[in-house]
């Protein structure tokens, strides 16, 4: 397919936050400037250490799924592959269950979370007995900027966009965008494990007052991070001065992104996590690039995130590999292999001025060719004591098994 083009962002991004529309610009534009030479910018060295592996055996339950087939059979597909994943024991009848999607920006699947994701796990939850279901998201600060007396752009407007609001509505769910419920109601939570951040994450208070939560993140590269997958798709949860400290003080970059998925809250609440991943965004991202879409996409869910994200790895650098021409694979088409530091920086300065620029840190791009060379889950593995085994369940025996076969070995290399 062709690259995705960015949405014209005019009504979502105004003034001084409408950040750079490409990274070849963006490059260009802010090596000009001599952002790349701040006397005050701290160079940091990314070591972060490969896990061990656990002993445990996690499982992926998978739907193979022909290339154009239709929204209801994906929708069946979200609700075969959920029901595959848990036996929803956790659920009790009237509970109340919140559905994070990844509405960063106001392009379509799959720069955000697929709508037939929504649409299948609200209508499964309400089935099982879910009294409520809400669904919800705070877009990036590029789209959507939030201080306590100053709001940029919309997140109801972005999940409208890109159809996170309608399948909600229509499906039996309620919606919440984070900004709209006002700036204090956030509030602190800590680690479960010690971590790189500076005190308490600022996350929404509606957290405190959800029994489960339901992750549908996508499978996309990211031009900071490397990739964005399930373990990313917290930093959706911030409040914008904990999103600062992330990118600012970045030479724990990797590790802050991890640490937002030890917290209490989302350690004690996070049930399943689930991708339609039959279009992957394979290259640049978060918001544009490649979009890769193979004769067999997948559906897949774990009740483990990091299991999840482990198979969703695979699939990324399948896409990356076997679905991509290789002329987007370099240069300004993927710039996470060459500036990715230089991009944060002037993101950071093109978000919260010149102050916070001038004390942000650098740091170094790792390549990512496995699971043990991806830092967010190598930091994750680390945290929560080392990477499973991964468990596949073919939910209806047509995942080819090349496919699978080179899961697994991305899983263990």
């Amino acid at each position: 397919m062709k690259p995705l083009d960015c949405f014209d962002k005019k009504n979502f991004c105004p003034g001084r936050r409408h950040f750079l529309k490409t990274a070849g610009v963006a490059g260009a534009g802010l090596m000009g400037m001599g952002i790349t030479g701040c006397a005050g910018n701290k160079i940091q060295m990314t070591n972060i250490a490969p896990p061990l592996n656990s002993g445990k055996t996690d499982r992926i339950t998978i739907q193979a799924l022909p290339k154009g087939l239709g929204d209801t059979e994906t929708i069946q597909a979200v609700q075969r592959v959920a029901e595959a994943a848990t036996d929803f024991s956790w659920l009790s009848k009237g509970d109340v269950v919140f559905l994070k999607t990844v509405a960063n920006s106001p392009n379509p699947y799959p720069a955000t979370t697929s709508p037939l994701a929504i649409r299948g796990m609200t209508l499964l939850l309400l089935e099982k007995g879910a009294g409520k279901v809400i669904v919800g998201d705070k877009s990036g600060v590029m789209t959507v900027y939030h201080e306590k007396d100053d709001q940029d752009g919309s997140s109801r407007e972005v999940m409208k966009t890109v159809g996170h609001h309608d399948a909600a509505i229509d499906s039996g769910a309620s919606v919440h965008y984070f900004e709209e419920a006002g700036y204090d109601e956030y509030s602190g939570f800590r680690t479960v494990n010690s971590s790189h951040w500076k005190g308490e994450l600022i996350l929404p208070n509606i957290l405190n007052s959800v029994d489960h939560v339901v992750l549908l993140p996508r499978v996309s590269r990211h031009i900071l991070a490397g990739t964005t997958l399930g373990l990313k798709a917290a930093v959706g949860w911030l409040r914008d001065d904990s999103r600062l400290e992330m990118h600012r003080d970045a030479g724990s970059f990797f590790e802050k992104i991890a640490e937002i998925n030890d917290t209490t809250v989302l350690r004690q609440k996070l049930r399943l996590t689930l991708s339609v991943a039959t279009k992957v965004l394979s290259t640049k991202g978060p918001d544009e690039g490649y979009v890769s879409e193979p004769e067999t996409g997948l559906v897949f869910a774990s009740e483990s995130l990091l299991a999840h994200d482990m198979a969703a790895l695979g699939w990324l650098m399948w896409n990356r590999e076997f679905e991509t021409p290789e002329g987007e694979l370099s240069g300004l088409n993927d710039p996470y292999t060459w500036i990715p530091s230089t991009l944060n920086r002037g993101f950071v300065w093109h978000i919260w001025g010149t102050r916070q620029w001038y004390n942000s840190e650098s740091y170094d791009p790792v390549t990512i060719s496995s699971v043990r060379t991806d830092p967010v889950i190598c930091h994750a593995a680390n945290l929560w004591g080392g990477l499973p085994n991964l468990e596949f369940e073919d939910v209806n025996g047509k995942l080819p098994e090349k496919i699978k076969g080179y899961i697994s070995q991305k899983a263990i290399t």
